[in-house]
């Protein structure tokens, strides 16, 4: 989008925030607004279609903090007193009034600084000050024929010409949800984009809850010419019923009865990838010791990571006759020793 746009368009208003407004305020009413001017929801509306295309395209700026300074600086000239007009009777030199004269580009109260087109192949006809000149010098840059700071992002300006070459897209924020397992393994996801387009995305694996993830090319488009922004890619990872991450190693709860734990037992275990292992679990196991299988993690830039399963000693919650005189049997044999007597000692060092 041309910045001379900026003037006319108040991208606070369009997301319906205050212009100190933070970014997380701007990211959750551009949140609420695209869901609802969605054109998946909105079809055939013209209207929505149109109004979700602003909310984008306001996004897209509010939230990127060198275009958000610059938008601002725009604005501001526009609601400081700024006035535009036709120039004298017959309207032979229609231009800017009255933009720069706070800025110390003319003299007292009622000055007049004016801009016109020049002849052709101009900017900025004989004696007339060019508009850019006037730019680099409210934003640090140098006078009328000399090079200055380009608030638009460009190289400067000279001699009345603007040296900058095709703005590049502007970069894009979005967010996509991935199931557990496409998080582990990789996956590839459709996206809309703020003009109804689609937008094919490959996630590479091991992707982490929250992370962002640098799509080239991806991103809004610039100027002809000019290489397109890039897609900043938030990637949110579904919980999943039987594994969790630690870093690359994957971990899982492993339930084993009381029997497997106190006399020993080969047990199976359930993987990602939907196959089982077996894994040895030692006589006299007590709750919460940790197996590793290696090799059965996720898949990292240093490797694969190992897979955890976490021993958990299920009480039954029913005994039979038999089981239950088994049980105070055991008991009867163990002497009355506490298992919690060291606690107490500890506690109370």
């Amino acid at each position: 989008m041309a910045s001379q746009d900026w003037f006319e368009k108040d991208f606070y208003a369009i997301l319906g925030v205050a212009k100190d407004a933070d970014d997380a305020a701007i990211k959750k009413a551009y949140r609420k607004l695209a869901r609802k001017h969605h054109p998946d929801r909105n079809s055939g509306d013209a209207a929505a279609e149109q109004r979700f295309k602003d909310i984008g395209e306001a996004n897209a700026v509010l939230s990127d903090p060198k275009q958000r300074q610059e938008y601002d600086a725009i604005r501001s000239m526009a609601g400081g007193g700024a006035r535009f007009r036709a120039g004298g009777p017959g309207g032979g030199d229609g231009g800017f009034e009255d933009i720069f004269s706070a800025f110390g580009g003319g003299g007292g109260a009622g000055s007049r600084v004016r801009f016109q087109q020049g002849g052709p192949g101009g900017y900025g006809g004989a004696g007339e000050p060019d508009i850019n000149d006037l730019l680099a010098q409210m934003f640090g840059g140098a006078g009328a024929g000399g090079r200055g700071g380009d608030p638009f992002g460009g190289t400067g300006f000279r001699g009345g010409r603007s040296t900058a070459g095709p703005r590049p897209g502007a970069d894009v924020q979005a967010r996509t949800t991935l199931p557990f397992r496409d998080a582990v393994e990789g996956s590839t996801v459709t996206l809309s984009t703020a003009d109804g387009g689609r937008i094919t995305a490959k996630i590479p694996a091991g992707v982490r809850d929250g992370q962002k993830i640098r799509l080239r090319g991806k991103g809004g488009e610039g100027d002809p010419g000019a290489a397109r922004g890039d897609l900043i890619l938030t990637v949110a990872v579904e919980k999943h019923p039987v594994f969790a991450r630690a870093g690359d190693d994957l971990t899982v709860d492993l339930p084993v009865t009381f029997a497997e734990a106190a006399l020993g037992a080969t047990v199976q275990v359930p993987t990602l990838d939907g196959s089982r292992v077996r894994v040895k679990v030692a006589p006299g196991t007590p709750s919460g010791r940790v197996l590793r299988v290696k090799g059965r993690g996720v898949v990292g830039k240093n490797g694969t990571g190992d897979l955890l399963a976490k021993v958990v000693v299920v009480v039954p919650q029913r005994l039979s006759d038999e089981a239950r005189q088994a049980v105070e049997t055991l008991r009867a044999t163990e002497g009355g020793a506490d298992p919690r007597a060291s606690l107490f000692e500890q506690a109370a060092t």
